[in-house]
């Protein structure tokens, strides 16, 4: 890499495709390796969401022994999820492009009461699809052109755009539930093509697309460099600013599939619907793996970070227990999850070395 600093030699190297330089030993041996770190993290998340499963034999043993009510109880979690976990496909992407969306629940608002219109409806089903995927994808493009050409702070953009976009959807909808006649929307929620629900088919058909995206694109190549480092993704030829914009246009686009989702599970919309989805979504993606500071993610932990929090309300609900206590869970596993991303799993003893009082002789 003639002619560039030598620090940003490495970085520029990884955004053209070219991957992370080694780093001393911890390139030998899979467990110790970069490489292998995200699979390490999935396996402890699976290992949890068992931990789980464990946990509700053991407190419901009655419900886990009825005949089909674990495989239906599965299909129940992730229906639950579904529409988080969509959302939480494109906001993994803004993570690891070192941005932050804090709109998504109010875009889905909006796209939602905007399908859900009289004038809309009258289009029929096409109509309503392509009016809530234009609706999020338009959003996503202001949020993006304001952080990228307009130099706003992701954070200020983003929650300027969650206040505007929940008060056009309450103007528009007048404030009041607008219910959906169309019965294919409303369809969606409620049938299951081959056994399984049509809400988790979308899920996996968006998570599928979004790992290929992420992990076999271009795309997704230049998403990790200007995640891992800006200056030099500027420098190895990417148009950070335009791809900054479309980072933000494909979580609007998420969000406009996740409206129609959350439009038929409640055969209505409203400007107060997805309410805090935006943290959900966030806290997904966290648990998950995906760095805050960008440069590293996987669409897999984000996944099983959306499935972990749908266990767990899922739990708390056939227990009985207070959605209090559920959320006092939630905050500890979130924080947990960003003290586990300071350090990695063989670097614990060092820190205790490092650290270590002796006592005086």
């Amino acid at each position: 890499m003639t002619g560039l600093p030598a620090q940003t030699a490495p970085a520029v190297k990884e955004a053209l495709g070219g991957g992370p330089e080694p780093d001393g030993p911890r390139g030998n041996g899979w467990w110790n390796s970069d490489a292998g770190e995200a699979t390490r993290r999935n396996l402890g998340l699976i290992a949890v969401l068992a931990g789980l499963i464990v946990i509700g034999i053991i407190t419901q043993p009655d419900l886990y022994g009825q005949e089909g009510w674990f495989v239906s109880n599965v299909w129940a979690i992730l229906k639950l999820g579904s529409t988080v976990g969509v959302v939480a496909v494109g906001m993994t992407f803004v993570i690891i492009g070192g941005g932050i969306d804090l709109s998504v629940g109010a875009i889905i608002a909006l796209a939602g009461v905007w399908c859900t219109t009289v004038a809309t409806q009258s289009y029929g089903t096409f109509g309503m699809i392509f009016t809530a995927l234009a609706v999020g994808l338009a959003v996503g493009l202001i949020n993006g052109f304001l952080i990228s050409y307009g130099r706003l702070v992701p954070f200020i953009a983003t929650l300027a755009m969650l206040v505007a976009a929940r008060g056009l959807a309450a103007w528009i909808s007048n404030k009041q539930t607008q219910q959906t006649d169309n019965q294919t929307i409303n369809s969606i929620a409620a049938e299951s093509f081959l056994g399984v629900p049509i809400l988790v088919w979308i899920l996996g058909v968006v998570v599928v697309l979004g790992w290929i995206l992420l992990n076999r694109t271009t795309f997704g190549r230049r998403t990790v460099a200007i995640g891992g480092n800006v200056e030099a993704a500027r420098l190895a030829g990417i148009n950070v600013r335009l791809h900054t914009m479309m980072l933000y246009a494909l979580a609007g686009l998420c969000c406009g599939i996740g409206a129609i989702m959350l439009t038929s599970i409640g055969t209505s919309a409203q400007a107060a619907m997805a309410t805090n989805y935006e943290l959900d979504a966030i806290a997904a993606v966290i648990i998950g793996g995906t760095l805050l500071s960008g440069g590293r993610g996987t669409i897999v932990g984000s996944l099983l970070g959306v499935v972990i929090f749908s266990t767990i309300t899922n739990l708390f609900t056939i227990n009985a227990l207070s959605s209090e206590v559920q959320n006092m869970v939630k905050g500890g596993i979130i924080v947990a999850a960003v003290l586990i991303q300071q350090f990695r799993f063989n670097s614990v003893s060092l820190f205790f070395k490092r650290n270590r009082v002796t006592a005086p002789s």
